[in-house]
């Protein structure tokens, strides 16, 4: 109890509750539609709380700006060079996704009329996957620091190689390299739990840009999985800090 108490207390934790119930509303909305004859009263209501929702957490974000360059600042000090460079590039970006996105809720709620909404939306789009895309990119660097660590201990273990009389052929090569792979994959991200809910935090929020933009297109379904999926391991991270990915 005391843990929700803290987490609801956080803008950020009410952020993420807000943006998990928007997802949520999204997928049961998509999954609902095929049956609109049937649930087509259920799905309206889905819709007028996914709008609401949205329209709350813009409140939210007020301030995010702020945030973000102050992220921007520490991640100039951190040690490895491309976590240094990934990090400031990605928090610089968000500091552009944040502007757009007040620039948008001041058109919204009226105080100007004089702004070119689709304009600004794209430009919040971009923004904001160039921050995802810079968040991955970092992410798989440590994922192959971490494999490469794992690498090295499992090398220490094995006393001796072993030696194999059997010659393997090209195809099960391939498949041993695949499974030592996936193998080295699986224990990486299995030690490092932080490194596991920040990749699968970014990868899901990545989808909606990349349907915004016409990268990648795909449909409200497959959207509101991944974001709810990004939202349940933002409210892991924000409901227990120690989890939260440390800078190298």
């Amino acid at each position: 109890m005391e843990t929700f108490i803290r987490f609801t207390n956080q803008t950020q934790g009410r952020d993420r509750l807000f943006r998990a119930i928007q997802y949520t509303c999204m997928l049961l909305r998509y999954l609902l539609e095929p049956k609109a004859g049937k649930e087509k009263e259920v799905v309206m209501k889905l819709k007028k709380l996914e709008s609401s929702v949205s329209t709350g957490r813009k409140w939210f974000r007020l301030g995010n700006v702020v945030h973000a360059v102050q992220a921007t600042q520490q991640s100039v000090h951190a040690t490895d060079l491309v976590s240094r460079l990934c990090l400031t590039l990605a928090n610089l970006s968000r500091v552009g996704y944040f502007i757009c996105d007040t620039v948008l809720w001041v058109r919204s709620v009226g105080l100007t009329s004089g702004i070119n909404k689709e304009k600004w939306r794209m430009w919040a789009a971009r923004y904001y996957y160039y921050c995802l895309l810079l968040n991955l990119a970092r992410d798989l660097y440590e994922i192959s620091l971490q494999m490469e660590q794992v690498a090295h201990d499992r090398a220490k273990k094995q006393q001796s190689p072993s030696q194999n009389p059997l010659v393997h052929s090209v195809a099960d090569e391939e498949t041993e390299w695949l499974q030592t792979f996936l193998l080295l994959l699986f224990r990486s991200l299995k030690t490092h739990p932080p490194l596991l809910l920040d990749t699968v935090k970014n990868f899901g929020d990545i989808l909606n840009p990349l349907d915004q933009l016409g990268i990648y297109k795909s449909n409200p379904g497959i959207i509101g999985l991944g974001g709810l999926l990004s939202s349940i391991a933002g409210i892991i991270i924000v409901a227990y800090p120690q989890m939260k990915l440390k800078t190298l």
